[in-house]
């Protein structure tokens, strides 16, 4: 009970910082970084988003990340890095209140495998998500993103073989707009 009181007073606190803005939210030009979680690897990298067009309902965003894979190689855990690119359509679903935009976004996935687990120099595939952007200033956002990604990938140069960059994906980050 106590912690149900403490999350609905910090659930309270984040309300104040979503103001309504005076101005419809920003839908030119975004450049940001995030972080990722590909189902167990950890990431970092960017994005660009174009304008959105098409009565400010649909945009392009492309994205790259390195990210880390963890695995036993003779008895002793490492980690190796490996990177991706991706380039999706996004499609706004809502904007609550001109501080909250609700999208979908999908498309191609590009994994370039480290030739320390993989004998693959790319390996294409593609992801969906769902996404919702907080509004804090009239030039930059936080954004949460849940989803899915899957391109078949699997570390054939370990013993057991497993996979990576498929499953459930989660990212976060900021993001700054230009008009």
């Amino acid at each position: 009970m106590k912690i149900s009181k403490v999350l609905f007073v910090v659930f309270m606190l984040m309300q104040i910082g979503l103001i309504a803005q005076v101005d419809k939210v920003n839908t030119g030009f975004g450049i940001g970084y995030q972080l990722v979680q590909y189902q167990s690897d950890f990431g970092f990298g960017v994005n660009i988003n174009s304008p959105y067009f098409a009565n400010e309902h649909i945009g392009l965003r492309l994205k790259t990340n390195l990210m880390y894979n963890q695995n036993v190689v003779d008895g002793q855990s490492q980690w190796m890095t490996y990177s991706n690119v991706s380039l999706g359509m996004i499609g706004v679903a809502a904007v609550i209140n001109n501080s909250i935009r609700l999208y979908g976004e999908g498309g191609v996935l590009v994994v370039f495998p480290s030739s320390k687990f993989s004998n693959e120099s790319f390996v294409m595939g593609g992801y969906g998500l769902f996404g919702f952007e907080f509004f804090f200033s009239r030039s930059g956002n936080y954004f949460i993103e849940l989803g899915g990604i899957g391109a078949g990938t699997t570390a054939d140069k370990i013993e057991t073989k497993p996979i990576y960059s498929n499953g459930f994906s989660i990212s976060t980050g900021f993001r700054f707009s230009f008009k």
